[in-house]
Order: structure tokens, then sequence, then C-alpha cells
């Protein structure tokens, strides 16, 4: 699958994955969705979002933890 509303820029938001270059964190899209806002709430919520760009958040990050092995508890 190809995201091409996300970006990353070294110099911009430290490099983290953003949404079309603009200084919108993927990790503040899915965060708002996962606080119970619809995709249409959260693009109402930031006039420079569509609900494309919510849409494609949410598939990067499905699709960034199914390469990765989060920990979901300290086993210290």
């Amino acid at each position: 699958m190809s995201f091409e509303r996300i970006t990353t820029e070294p110099g911009k938001m430290g490099g983290q994955p953003c949404i079309r270059g603009l200084r919108i964190p993927v990790a503040t899209l899915v965060a708002m969705v996962a606080d119970g806002m619809s995709i249409d709430e959260v693009a109402a919520a930031l006039p420079d979002i569509e609900t494309a760009d919510v849409a494609e958040a949410l598939h990067y990050a499905a699709a960034v933890l199914q390469d990765r092995l989060v920990p979901l508890f300290d086993p210290a």
C-alpha cells in the first residue's frame, strides 16, 4: 500500500509522519479518532484536513503496527 498523503521531513515536526507536508502529525489524527471523534468530526475540527487524510492516517497506523511489536506492559 502506498501512502500519498503521509509525508516525513527531517526538519519538520522532528521527522514524524505528517499529513501532506502540514504540521499535523498522523498520531494527532489517530488519537482524535481513538478519543471517539468520527472521521468527519476530525476533518471539521482541523480546517486543513480532509476526510481522506484521516482515513489514510488510520491505514498508515495499522500498517506500521503490523510491522512492529509494541509491548503492552513493562515486564520489569
